[in-house]
């Protein structure tokens, strides 16, 4: 079983060890903990993946005529006329918040360590809204349409996720 489908622990394998095989220290060092964090691109999403780790934020904007409206997340058909016609486009990086919730306990690596953030729901000055986080800004400070400007958290060398700052 794939240890992303199950949360808050990894599974492991029931197989016992072979007693007739040595343990050697590579063999018996304790694996790396999962990351719940990093984002699993494909094919189509590769190129969203690939602007975000250079800073940019990307949208698809569909092509059917008479539609022609931006959609997030990352998908081959446009979810408002189901056209497969669509194309990337950059994104403005500007959006308004339209909800949020300050997450105080998150048993996932390495949200734990991040406790307490903001996950929240903005809504991007193209159109769509995108589930995200805000940083950079207390609790306190947090108001249904406040401006918000993306920034992106790198995960690790090469990959990093958008987050939205007060603007």
């Amino acid at each position: 079983m794939d240890p992303r489908c199950v949360i808050g622990r990894a599974v492991t394998s029931a197989t016992p060890a072979t007693p007739a095989t040595p343990a050697t220290p590579a063999a018996s060092a304790t694996p790396a903990a999962p990351r719940f964090d990093l984002p699993e691109p494909d094919a189509f999403t590769q190129p969203y993946w690939d602007a975000a780790a250079e800073g940019r934020l990307l949208v698809r904007r569909c092509g059917a005529e008479g539609c022609g409206r931006a959609h997030h997340y990352p998908r081959e058909f446009c979810p408002y006329c189901w056209s497969g016609e669509g194309s990337w486009e950059r994104a403005s990086g500007r959006a308004s918040l339209y909800t949020w919730s300050v997450v105080h306990r998150n048993d996932l690596p390495p949200f734990g360590g991040r406790t307490p953030y903001v996950a929240a729901v903005v809504d991007l000055e193209e159109g769509p809204r995108m589930m995200t986080e805000v940083v950079g800004c207390g609790e306190g400070e947090l108001r249904v349409g406040m401006g918000l400007v993306v920034r992106f958290r790198e995960l690790v060398e090469g990959v990093a996720v958008p987050v939205f700052a007060p603007a």
